[in-house]
């Protein structure tokens, strides 16, 4: 059974290693991820499972209309800047997609032979390998909480109304564990750890980057704002959750929330 209905009734002539990888999801779906690590994790085994080549996915702030809190796989930062300070405002597709309650290939909005002919293709889509694509939107009550964008290199075929309805049928569990995450993210302490950091013999750095974690930022992001390497940060990441007793990112902000409650 696939989320209360069974595999056949939600997809046809699924491949051993497909449905492997579709369980893969739903494993990954149902543990303690941060709203962050979830889309990571999603878009990581979507790629494999649908041929893919690039991921990106953002969660849609209402208040300002405009999409933040980039994740990504295979796509090059610097564009993706490029897209949330200019091309979503002059993004032909996404407001279309984002309105659909499910998967949609890009193909299905814009035909291909008029997208390839958009400022949006040529200066942003084109610029790191992406051809052709297909959006997923998470809903909660109405409100657009995340999204998947999967994207193919011209080298291979548009996505099917098939590759659509595998991404439908991971779709509630999707939305299940965005409001998880979203609802632990709401929890999210006061205190930091930089104000603790005695009571766990942090360093102040190690005090520094727990806080970012708790944050959501991604391992890129820390080393740029810290100017650190990877090797770097990943020796402290070793040594926080070594003194803590912890063992994931969500962990930690659950640790601040309780000390936080004490207080």
């Amino acid at each position: 059974m696939l989320f209360g209905v069974s595999v056949e009734e939600k997809l046809v002539n699924l491949t051993d290693q497909e449905a492997n990888l579709v369980f893969s999801i739903m494993r990954d779906l149902s543990g303690d991820f941060d709203h962050t690590e979830v889309r990571q994790r999603v878009g990581k085994t979507l790629l494999e499972l649908l041929n893919a080549d690039f991921f990106a996915s953002y969660v849609w702030d209402d208040e300002k209309k405009i999409f933040v809190s980039c994740v990504q796989l295979n796509m090059d930062q610097e564009n993706l800047k490029c897209y949330e300070d200019y091309y979503q405002f002059h993004d032909p597709i996404t407001p279309t997609l984002q309105r659909r309650k499910r998967a949609t290939p890009v193909s299905e909005v814009m035909s291909h032979d008029k997208l390839v002919r958009t400022e949006f293709f040529n200066d942003f889509l084109r610029k790191d390998g992406l051809c052709f694509g297909l959006n997923y939107f998470a809903y909660d009550r109405g409100a657009n909480i995340g999204d998947v964008r999967i994207w193919r290199g011209s080298q291979k075929e548009d996505f099917t109304d098939r590759d659509a309805k595998i991404v439908d049928a991971i779709g509630p569990s999707f939305v299940n564990a965005l409001i998880r995450a979203q609802n632990v993210d709401q929890l999210a302490p006061t205190l930091r750890f930089s104000q603790i950091k005695d009571d766990f013999k942090f360093t102040s750095r190690q005090a520094e980057i727990a806080d970012l974690l708790v944050l959501g930022m991604m391992d890129d992001e820390i080393c740029e704002k810290l100017c650190i390497s990877k090797p770097t940060l990943r020796t402290h990441i070793t040594a926080i959750f070594k003194k803590s007793g912890l063992n994931r990112r969500t962990q930690l902000a659950q640790c601040l929330s309780e000390k936080n409650h004490r207080l």
